[in-house]
């Protein structure tokens, strides 16, 4: 029996949650999905330098990761900042074409979603504020390990 293997490709970061939904592809199951604008580069308290960021659009993988998507949802409907610490596997560019005009992008304008999986919400934050995370998160696994 030949055993499988597989090439990681992991992304850590930090960045706010948005557009949390169902999808519900023409074949295949439904499932849960969201975009991720995660902050990159320099930055200072001040605010006079202020990171960038790169958008991921994902699907939830994981009861883990759903469970913390559910909790963190409710709060991004109020439209409340909702900021999470997140691992991305899987990652992939995927190329479209801008159906109206968004932002400096002009409609038939060619763009670059990175696409993914999100394996793991490791702390999250709404308003500024820690939110506890259902157990079996890596947060709360920490927590009943004391640390270790």
């Amino acid at each position: 029996m030949s055993e499988s293997k597989f090439y990681d490709l992991h992304v850590t970061g930090l960045g706010y949650l948005n557009r949390v939904r169902m999808v519900k592809p023409n074949k295949g199951e439904i499932f849960l999905a969201c975009s991720i604008s995660a902050l990159r580069g320099e930055w200072n308290k001040d605010g006079s330098i202020k990171p960038e960021s790169t958008k991921f659009d994902v699907r939830v993988y994981g009861q883990d990761a759903i469970k913390a998507i559910e909790v963190l949802k409710p709060h991004g409907d109020e439209k409340r900042k909702v900021m999470i610490q997140f691992k991305l596997g899987d990652i992939y560019p995927e190329v479209f074409v801008y159906e109206k005009d968004v932002g400096t992008r002009k409609k038939g304008d060619t763009g670059v979603m990175i696409k993914g999986r999100l394996l793991k919400i490791t702390n999250a934050w709404v308003d500024g504020n820690p939110v506890v995370l259902p157990a079996g998160s890596l947060q709360q696994q920490e927590a009943a390990a004391g640390g270790q």
